[in-house]
Order: structure tokens, then C-alpha cells, then sequence
């Protein structure tokens, strides 16, 4: 339970936001994500489908965004009962049934964001003792990504259930992984223990993503390899808004969003929210703005959750899949333009520990 001390109040109004979300339309999508929520805690992408540790993060993150914060609590719960021994999660679970695992790869960015998650509650609720009892999680799945970080500063993407590691380095998941580990580097700061060998491991990764994209598998066709350095507070200021404009035409579809991957004809709805998140965090609320009203085209008014994707050249609505994580990444993009205070300081990096200096690293 969410501790009686909590000297927060949830302001829902930080939910609302013109030609995106309505009080009501708020309180609908809040709910879509709720009714998705196992009893046990798990929030799989929608029931049937499967869990992904990443995707449950961002959908309990939202609801803390909402004031849904025992709800949030039971999906962190939902990790601290299921973590592995050696301090990770498995890819995917079906419909959040840790028994029926369908993947049991071990995925990098998938454990880390964990830490992104807990400092999001902890900020939302106040919650100390929360904090006290997970902090043993957050500890052991950092130090299971820091033992796939290489020579050159980026993680290695995936551990098999062989144990055979795949060094191989993404841009997205390691910028995902820079950002936990900054909140992780909260936590350890509020927590007065600090973990030096966690902000070099940061200062090296913040250096890889920033001066050396050779490190990285080459994905640059795929827009969250474009705009995560920045959500992932690696690039920050002119380096980052010079970033963003570089690409925008390429992955920008007027009116209908961001494309998930050039030269497809597809736009996606948690790529377009995210893109949103990593254009407030650098200071263009009024673009961040229109990329959210730019989707409201994928809001399923029943369930008030929101379609993946969709495919313009043939104004089709594809996979026919309404998922908490999209919902969860809408929901997260409008409380940051709203002011949630928690939503803010997680995303926008202010008060994160920068570890160190990156240019200080080979």
C-alpha cells in the first residue's frame, strides 16, 4: 500500500490538455490502462497479449501520473516478487503470467528501466519506505546491465537464456539505459549510498552515445534511434535540439505523427509521444504539442486507449492492438506539458546526477 505519510495529492488536472485530452478523456484512458492490470500487479500490453518489463514500467509510470499510485505499486511489487536471481527480467511473459514465460532472453534496457520507474513513484508519492524496499531491485538490475557494458562504453543488448551475451550495443536501448541509470544515481543519492562505479558507467555510456555512434548497431532507419539520445538525457541543449531538426522532415508526418521506421508508411503513437516527451525536455512545448494533437486520430473512443499504429497510404489501422504502453506514453508526454511535478523532474534530467564528465572518457 501507498504509505499513509505521502504528502502528495493527485492532480489530475495535469492530465488535461487542449486538442489532446479532456477531463474525461483523461479519466477513460486511466481506466483502459487499470482494466488491463492483472489482480497480481502485471500490465500486460493488453490481456492475451504479453509483458515486457519496459512496457510495464511506462504503464505503471502513468498511473502515477494519474494519482493511481497503489496501482502503480502492485506493478512494481509485480517485479521486486518476479526478479530473477541474477537481478534481471525475462523478454516476455504471456498476459503477465510470470509462470508462462515466452521469451527468456534477458534484455538490457528492459531490466534498467526499472530505476526510471521506482525514482517516478518515489517523487509522486513521497514514499520512503517504497523506496527502502526497492532499492535491493534497482541494485542487482543495475549491476545485471552494467555486466554487458564493453571497453567502449555501450551496453550489450541481450543476454540468451544460455548465458551467452550479445555484445552488440543499440542506440535506443543504451539511451533508455543512460536514463536509468541516472535515476538510479538518484535513488543511491537519496538513499545516502553512494555508487561511484555507477556514475563512471554512465560518464562512458553518455561519451559512446555522444561521440562515438560507430559503437552502435546501425539502426538509423528506425525513428527511436534518432530521438532517444535526447529523451535519455545523453544530448541536451543545442546538441539536442540540433538533433531533433536534422531528422524532422524525414520522420515527421504532418498531421498523423511519427513515422516508426523510414521509408515505411506508418506512424506510430508511442513513437510520436515519446518524440513529444524529448521536445519539451529540450524547450518545444509548442511542437511537443502538436505531435500529441497529431495522433488524436489513433484514440479508440470506448476504451479510450489508443491503436499502435497506422498505415496512411492505406488508411488502415494496423496491428489492430490497443496497448496500455501506448496509452501509458500519451498519458506521460501530457503530464510532463502539464506541469506534474514528478513526470518532470524524471524527464527533463534537471535533478538527475550527470555522472561523469563524458569528455573526460577514452
Amino acid at each position: 500500500m501507498t504509505s499513509p505519510r505521502s504528502p502528495r495529492t493527485p492532480r489530475t488536472e495535469h492530465l488535461v490538455l487542449p486538442g489532446v485530452l479532456t477531463d474525461a478523456e483523461a479519466a477513460a484512458t486511466v481506466r483502459g490502462i487499470l482494466a488491463a492490470q492483472r489482480e497480481d500487479g502485471a500490465i500486460p500490453w493488453f490481456r492475451g497479449h504479453h509483458l515486457d518489463p519496459w512496457d510495464h514500467v511506462e504503464a505503471a509510470m502513468a498511473l502515477d501520473a494519474a494519482g493511481e499510485h497503489e496501482a502503480a505499486e502492485r506493478a512494481y511489487e509485480w517485479l521486486a516478487r518476479h526478479q530473477n536471481p541474477d537481478g534481471s527480467w525475462y523478454a516476455a511473459y504471456a498476459d503477465g503470467d510470470f509462470g508462462e514465460v515466452t521469451d527468456r532472453g534477458r534484455e538490457t534496457n528492459f531490466v534498467a528501466y526499472v530505476a526510471v520507474g521506482v525514482w517516478h513513484h518515489h517523487l509522486a508519492t513521497g514514499d520512503d519506505p517504497f523506496l527502502d524496499r526497492m532499492w535491493p531491485v534497482v541494485h542487482a538490475a543495475v549491476e545485471f546491465v552494467l555486466g554487458l557494458q564493453q571497453p567502449g562504453g555501450q551496453i550489450g543488448w541481450r543476454r540468451d537464456d544460455d548465458g551467452t551475451d550479445t555484445t552488440d550495443a543499440l542506440l535506443t536501448g543504451s539511451s533508455s539505459i543512460h536514463h536509468a541509470l541516472r535515476c538510479a544515481l538518484a535513488i543511491a543519492e537519496q538513499r545516502e549510498e553512494p555508487q561511484p562505479d555507477w556514475e563512471l558507467a554512465a560518464g562512458a555510456l553518455r561519451h559512446a552515445i555522444r561521440r562515438h555512434p560507430e559503437r552502435f548497431l546501425d539502426k538509423g532507419r528506425y525513428s527511436m534511434d534518432w530521438y532517444y539520445p535526447v529523451l535519455g538525457g545523453a544530448l541536451t541543449g543545442t546538441e539536442a535540439r540540433s538533433r531533433i531538426a536534422e531528422s524532422w522532415d524525414r520522420f515527421v508526418v504532418p498531421d498523423l505523427g511519427v513515422r516508426c521506421v523510414v521509408p515505411n508508411p506508418w506512424v506510430t503513437g508511442g513513437e510520436s509521444a515519446e518524440l513529444a516527451l524529448a521536445l519539451w525536455a529540450v524547450g518545444e512545448s509548442d511542437h511537443a504539442l502538436e505531435i500529441l494533437q497529431s495522433i488524436q486520430h489513433l484514440r479508440d473512443a470506448d476504451s479510450g486507449l489508443y491503436w499502435t499504429g497506422y498505415v496512411f497510404e492505406d488508411d488502415a489501422v494496423w496491428p489492430r492492438e490497443l496497448t496500455t504502453w501506448t496509452a501509458g506514453s500519451v498519458l506521460l508526454a501530457v503530464a510532463a506539458l502539464g506541469g506534474h511535478e514528478a513526470t518532470c523532474q524524471v524527464f527533463s534530467g534537471d535533478r538527475l546526477p550527470r555522472g561523469l564528465d563524458p569528455d573526460c572518457c577514452v
